[in-house]
């Protein structure tokens, strides 16, 4: 990592999800469990659950309403990152520094705990919540909210926008109908389906369950809707200069499987412009609604996006 980071919020969403036990009536089904927490706790900055109570923080959100929907967005996140690295998909050894799932556990097994940890996610959003004092009204719609981030209109959507292209370009003149990345406006569509609707919800679902809808939600979600984009654009920078060290995976990943990113779009300066760019418009938006004493942390969060080398 480089920059500060709001190190008390990641320690306090790693001590709740160490906590975090899925049960089963069915002792022979603990090798399940096993292989979710094996992904669940390997670690990582938290990005996501840490913007949500970030959020919660700069709202005056107490930090245990937020913590159930931080956690289920985790869980969510490692669902799409077992999944992701699966042979079928981006066919990664490595996932923060060791083995992957697949490689661990089996692809068999892999798969289900993806599956397990996305049921798990909204069991624990809903029930947790509730213990924790969320009106039953506000948890709905947030759920519904986190759904729709994670579905067909959000990251599974553009997940196969991603792997839909990938096919285009590898089989050009098949004549297929396959759906392609044919301008830099569908590359944009594709990662604000694929990584930034789960970084938006990050914000707009702790928004859901304040019941926060003035002025403070429409800026709070713009500033949200760049940081996801500057997010990925990051990303696609590092896949080209960082190291496997750094990232905790093999570099390069985009170009073995030839993907169309903001570097090989706009070339690395221009990447490096452009999250320049969302970098100034998420701080603009952060700046224009909640007093920066108590977005303190969204602000550094914000700039270690921006400059982070992993």
């Amino acid at each position: 990592m480089s920059g500060p980071y709001p190190d008390d919020l990641r320690a306090a969403v790693d001590a709740y999800l160490a906590e975090l036990r899925f049960p089963a009536r069915a002792a022979a089904v603990g090798g399940l469990e096993e292989a979710m927490r094996y992904s669940l706790l390997a670690g990582g900055k938290r990005i996501r659950p840490v913007l949500a109570l970030a959020t919660a923080r700069a709202l005056g959100i107490e930090q245990a309403a937020a913590m159930p929907l931080a956690a289920a967005i985790e869980l969510i996140h490692t669902y799409s990152l077992i999944h992701d690295d699966l042979p079928a998909m981006d066919d990664d050894d490595l996932r923060r520094g060791r083995p992957t799932c697949h490689v661990a556990y089996g692809e068999d097994v892999a798969i289900l705990a993806g599956d397990a940890l996305y049921a798990e996610a909204f069991k624990h959003l809903l029930t947790a919540g509730l213990a924790a004092g969320v009106p039953a009204e506000h948890l709905l719609v947030a759920a519904a909210e986190l759904a729709d981030a994670t579905g067909v209109d959000g990251m599974v959507g553009g997940q196969y926008l991603d792997v839909t292209a990938e096919k285009a370009l590898a089989a050009p003149a098949t004549g297929a109908a396959v759906p392609g990345l044919a301008t830099a406006e569908d590359l944009r569509v594709l990662h604000e389906l694929k990584t930034g609707r789960l970084i938006g919800a990050s914000v707009g679902c702790v928004l859901r369950i304040a019941g926060v809808d003035d002025e403070r939600a429409v800026a709070l979600r713009s500033f949200a809707a760049d940081l996801g984009v500057l997010f990925q654009v990051v990303d696609d920078i590092l896949d080209v200069t960082g190291t496997d060290q750094d990232l905790g995976k093999p570099r390069g990943s985009d170009e073995r499987h030839g993907k169309r990113t903001y570097v090989t779009e706009y070339g690395l300066e221009g990447a490096r412009t452009m999250a320049a760019e969302l970098h100034d418009a998420a701080s603009t938006a952060l700046r224009s609604v909640v007093p920066s004493v108590r977005a303190q942390d969204l602000h550094t969060l914000t700039a270690f996006i921006h400059t982070r080398t992993n």
